[in-house]
């Protein structure tokens, strides 16, 4: 089932040329989707509109065939999506756990500990881990959400290889198992080669791509 529709999107930063240029396409729920590109091609700037972080200079955002307008960016980005950013955007006050607990529909504890977190690295005050244990963290706060849709901005980008397989196979299993529409931007072809979708932004527009 269609959740995030895109139609015939655009973005441009004033009059520069465009980034995004007339894209439409359909993310499911039940799917994982890796979507690659080089540097500055567009795939965070994707992630914003469908996240409803930024609104198209052209086209329509729809969840569930209605435009995310409608209702406001707001009402989206609060019901519908979990993200995980590149840089975290953890509140560095908290721990592990406090992060994890405010937005949180499940019980926290047990993910974060699936993740690799100890009950002591768990009530730590984040700034006191590393970089990879804060995008554990990160990545535990989307997995406690109920929001049906996951967007991850290089999720694995600060993990070692095994860490990053082992986060990759929970993406994917939140997307197989608890019928989320996982989308993740990454340059990681081992991600890639995980997803059961992969969109490449190339010169503005947005492919399936074949990962052998």
């Amino acid at each position: 089932m269609s959740k995030l529709e895109l139609q015939n999107v655009s973005y441009s930063y004033e009059q520069a040329k465009p980034v995004l240029s007339d894209i439409s396409g359909e993310l499911e729920t039940g799917k994982m989707y890796a979507i690659l590109g080089p540097s500055g091609s567009g795939k965070t700037t994707l992630l914003s509109l469908l996240g409803g972080l930024d609104i198209p200079t052209q086209g329509t955002v729809l969840f569930d065939g209605e435009d995310i307008m409608v209702k406001g960016l707001e009402h989206h980005r609060r019901n519908h999506i979990s993200l995980i950013f590149q840089s975290y955007n953890l509140i560095d006050y908290m721990t592990p756990l406090e992060n994890v607990q405010l937005t949180a529909k499940l019980d926290a504890d047990p993910i974060l500990e699936r993740l690799g977190l100890t009950r002591e690295e768990s009530t730590r005050n984040v700034l006191k881990l590393s970089g990879g244990q804060q995008q554990r963290v990160a990545i535990a706060r989307a997995l406690a959400s109920d929001a049906p849709i996951i967007l991850a901005d290089e999720p694995t980008g600060n993990l070692d290889a095994d860490t990053a397989g082992e986060i990759t196979a929970i993406l994917k299993e939140s997307a197989h198992t608890l019928g989320k529409c996982v989308v993740v931007v990454t340059h990681d072809r081992d991600v890639a080669k995980q997803a059961d979708i992969v969109l490449e932004i190339k010169r503005g527009h947005l492919k399936v791509r074949k990962i052998s």
